[in-house]
Order: structure tokens, then C-alpha cells, then sequence
């Protein structure tokens, strides 16, 4: 088997070859006006009408036969197949085709739509030009992306041979453009807010930094889609906003987590959480029905039906329930004796990640679909207290398929009770926890010129991923690779 240095010298070759009998390798325009979509739908119509269409795509396949070959044209939309004679094309025009193109090139056509005698629809090519030479054969379709380091790395190759990974990132296209659409219909108006941010608030995650050299400032990348600048926004007057953008958090990479991911968020004036909560529910059977056409699923050993019912777990309950811990009235050492008990490993000794490490093993029995309700204040810096019990907060969780898949409450609008939380979450972090939240004294001050009861909530590409069947990194484009070493083909 010739190596890919070999393989890549024959094909400098051939570009040599199309040199001397003159032609572009690389030209700029192409004057296709029909694509493959466009043609199979109307096939019928192309073959009776003899119009010549011009086509333009990669070799996916070449199939020679003496004095003819049938080719794999694929343009994004679909796959074409052509057909190339020696007497339509003429012999220079056919011996430079068979000796100089290769799978991978991309070539333009000019031709009329007929059916083989097996009935495929076929494109007769009267006419071709090369638009660009491949010089690195595409890998084989069984053998050529053997692991995921390497499918990631080489994200375009594996999108072009895999039909249902593009079909994948069609449908978390459709996924946010549903979620937009739902939204704006139920009067949200979408905006944009910062990504670099002095303190990162709205979500405890161990943040990006990086410094700005004009204002000579460090900054953080944000940790949530603008939380506390949309609420700001709830002060100024607007009664409902949403933004969809990314985040980031420098933190462990996980079969739920990223460093890297698109969330959404909205902010609901003069609403609860109980308000929040039948809207999420609506917005995700939507979700489920236009992108998956499906309100059942299944993943990670869990079913769920978003269509039925979804219960109401309490917080406090579920978790005494599992594990015999209430983690209201239950000691430190309490909490930590049941993880070692249970073998779970956590970091840090801060009642809030204990709480919610507990919580994390709880979760994972939980098929859904569910809204977690009644968080504990110690876990929900940003959420309001109820009014009956201060220890507990207005706020809750969709739970499916064991995970968290969004987060909302009836946003705290008290200033001296958010001074108090983050004055909290500063000793936190003063004694190094890294993913508590940093405080914001400058929205505290917004507090205190007013923000009407608002009910908050966002959710990201988990929620995608899960429906989906995937990780959520093979749910990213491109995910983030460490530099490969250069071959001594690159440095040719």
C-alpha cells in the first residue's frame, strides 16, 4: 500500500499534468446554477426538457469502464451521479479526466439528465472543469477514521462521510432556531450582552481569564449568558428578554460538560418560578415534537416521555430519600460520612459542594421527566427565598435521563439579602473555592434603585445532546483538540 507521501507526489503529479494541457487548478468562479437537491426533485421534468444543467461538487467515487465512467458527485445538498463517454466528451477531453482526477477532487459539469437502464437518475457530462485538486486522498470509508480523537481533529472529513453526523448538526441548528421562534412568539425580545466580564456572575464555574490591554484590566470570560446584565435589563424596563451565546468554563471535560458550549437565557418581569416552569415545560415538548418529531426518548439506560406528565420532586425529600441524609438539619461531617460511604469522591469542604455533590449521586436515578423544586439557599445564591421557609429557595430543574438539563427561579430581587449571599460566596472563594460565584456589588446596586419579581431560567446544548443520543462533545463541530505534531508532509 503506497503512503500518504506517495500518495499525495502522484496527485502533485496529476496537477502538473492539467497544468501543461493548460487549465486553472484553482479558479475562483464556478458557473454552476443547479444543485443536486434541486435536480433529483425534478428529475422527471430535466429528462423530458433536455435543458443542460451545470452541477459543481466533490468525487465521492470514480468508476471507470474502458471508454466510460459513472462518478459521485456530492454539493451538500446531495449526491448525483454522472456519466462521462470518451464519444460525448471526445478523447483529449475524456484521457485527461481518467489520467489526471482523482476521489476528492472537485470538478464543475455540464450535462442533460437521462436514466440508466437500471433507472438511476444520471447526469450525461457533455463538458467539465476542475475547480480544485485534492492533494491528500480522502480517508477509506471503513478504514479511514479509526478513533475520535482523530474523527474531531479532522471534523470536515468526517462530517463529508457521515451522513447522520450532518444530519446531527441540522437538527441543533433547528433545535435553536425552535427555541428562538418559541420565544420571540411568546414576546421575549432577544439581545446581546457582554462575554467579557469584570466578575463572572450568574453561575459558579471556575472562569477563563485573560487581560485587556487598552483598559490595562484583567477580565473573565463570561460563565453564563449575561444573568445578572439581563436582569439589569428587567430594572430598565424591558419585561422579557432571552439571549442565546456562548460560554465558557475552565473546567474538567465530561460526557455532560465543556469548556466551550451555546446556553440560552431569559428573563420574565412580573413573573414566579411557578410561572417559569409551565412555560419550560411547553418549550421543550415544542423542542421535542419540530427537531426529533418525538416526544419519547432514550439514553444513558434511561426512557423518558417529555409528552407525559412531569412530577414535581422536592429537593430536601428526594435526596433524605436515597440517601437517609437531610442536608438541611444534617452536620458536615454528617454529609461527608454518607459520600465516603457511598464511594463518592468530593472536593472541598464547604457545605455548599457537599450538599450538591450529594445531590449529583441522587440525580442519576432519576429518568424524568421531572422539575426538581425547593433547592436549599446555600446552593442557589441568586434564587429568592420562600416566603414560609427561608432555608429553601423558588426555584427548579428539569431533570431528565438522569442530568440536569436547565435551571430557573424567581430571581432574588432583595439587595440587603444578595449583599448577604455574596458576601458568602466571597469567603468561599477567599478560602478556595474556585467555582463560587463572584460577587457583583455594582448589581447589588442596581438592586437598590429596584427590579420588579422576575422569574429567570436557561439551558444549553446538554438538553440537545441528550435528546440526541450523543456526548455533548461529539454534539460540537469542532471540539477543542490539543495542536497536532507536524508530518513531514506539512512541512514539504
Amino acid at each position: 500500500m503506497a503512503s500518504i507521501s506517495e500518495l499525495r507526489e502522484s496527485r502533485l503529479q496529476k496537477l502538473r499534468l492539467l497544468e501543461k494541457a493548460g487549465k486553472e487548478i484553482f479558479p475562483a468562479k464556478t458557473n454552476k446554477d443547479h444543485d443536486a437537491i434541486s435536480i433529483l426533485a425534478g428529475f422527471d421534468v430535466f429528462c423530458e426538457s433536455k435543458e443542460q444543467l451545470i452541477v459543481a461538487g466533490r468525487l465521492l467515487a470514480i468508476r471507470a469502464h474502458g471508454s466510460a465512467a459513472f462518478l459521485d458527485l456530492f454539493d451538500g445538498t446531495g449526491k448525483l451521479q454522472l456519466h462521462l463517454k470518451e464519444d460525448v466528451l471526445g478523447k483529449e477531453s475524456f484521457d485527461l479526466f481518467v489520467n489526471s482526477i482523482d476521489i476528492g477532487d472537485f470538478i464543475e459539469a455540464y450535462g442533460t439528465a437521462f436514466k440508466t437502464k437500471r433507472g438511476e437518475s444520471t447526469l450525461e457530462v457533455t463538458e467539465w472543469k476542475l475547480l480544485t485538486k485534492s492533494l491528500l486522498p480522502l480517508p477509506e470509508k471503513w478504514h479511514g477514521l479509526v478513533n475520535d480523537d482523530e474523527r474531531y481533529r479532522k471534523r470536515y472529513l468526517d462530517l463529508l462521510q457521515n451522513n447522520g453526523l450532518r444530519d446531527l448538526f441540522v437538527k441543533k441548528s433547528k433545535f435553536w432556531d425552535v427555541t428562538r421562534t418559541f420565544l420571540k412568539e411568546k414576546g421575549f425580545l432577544e439581545v446581546e450582552t457582554p462575554v467579557l466580564e469584570t466578575t463572572t456572575g450568574g453561575a459558579e464555574a471556575r472562569p477563563f481569564k485573560t487581560h485587556h490591554n487598552d483598559f490595562d484590566l484583567e477580565v473573565y470570560l463570561r460563565i453564563s449568558v449575561g444573568e445578572l446584565w439581563q436582569k439589569r435589563l428587567m430594572a430598565a424596563g424591558f419585561p422579557k428578554t432571552f439571549e442565546i451565546g456562548k460560554v465558557y468554563r475552565n473546567e474538567g471535560g465530561s460526557l455532560e460538560h465543556l469548556q466551550e458550549f451555546t446556553n440560552m437565557e431569559f428573563y420574565w418581569a412580573y413573573a414566579s418560578y411557578e410561572d417559569g416552569m409551565r412555560l419550560v415545560e411547553e418549550m421543550y415538548k415544542r423542542i421535542a415534537i419540530e427537531v426529533f418529531g418525538k416526544t419519547e426518548f432514550e439514553c444513558r439506560g434511561h426512557k423518558f416521555d417529555l409528552g407525559k406528565e412531569w412530577v414535581r420532586i422536592d429537593y430536601r425529600e428526594e435526596v433524605l430519600r436515597q440517601t437517609g441524609v437531610d442536608v438541611i438539619s444534617a452536620s458536615d461531617d454528617e454529609i461527608k460520612s454518607k459520600l465516603q460511604e457511598l464511594h463518592i469522591k468530593y472536593d472541598g469542604t464547604n457545605r455548599e459542594r457537599l450538599t450538591d455533590t450529594l445531590w449529583k449521586y441522587c440525580r442519576k436515578n432519576i429518568a424524568g421527566p421531572a422539575l426538581l423544586i425547593n433547592h436549599p439557599k446555600i446552593i442557589a445564591p441568586l434564587a429568592k427565598a420562600m416566603h414560609d421557609n427561608l432555608e429553601l429557595t423558588e426555584s427548579f430543574q428539569p431533570i431528565i435521563a438522569g442530568s440536569e438539563v436547565g435551571r430557573g427561579y424567581s430571581e432574588l430581587n432583595d439587595p440587603i439579602d444578595q449583599r448577604n449571599r455574596f458576601e458568602h460566596q466571597q469567603k468561599l472563594l477567599e478560602g478556595g473555592d474556585e467555582e463560587a460565584m463572584m460577587p457583583d456589588w455594582e448589581f447589588v446596586e442596581m438592586l437598590e434603585h429596584g427590579m420588579p419579581p422576575t422569574c429567570g431560567f436557561g439551558f444549553g446544548e446538554r438538553l440537545f445532546a441528550i435528546l440526541a443520543g450523543v456526548s455533548m462533545r461529539e454534539a460540537q463541530l469542532f471540539p477543542l483538540m490539543r495542536p497536532e505534531q507536524r508530518t513531514e508532509v506539512e512541512d514539504e
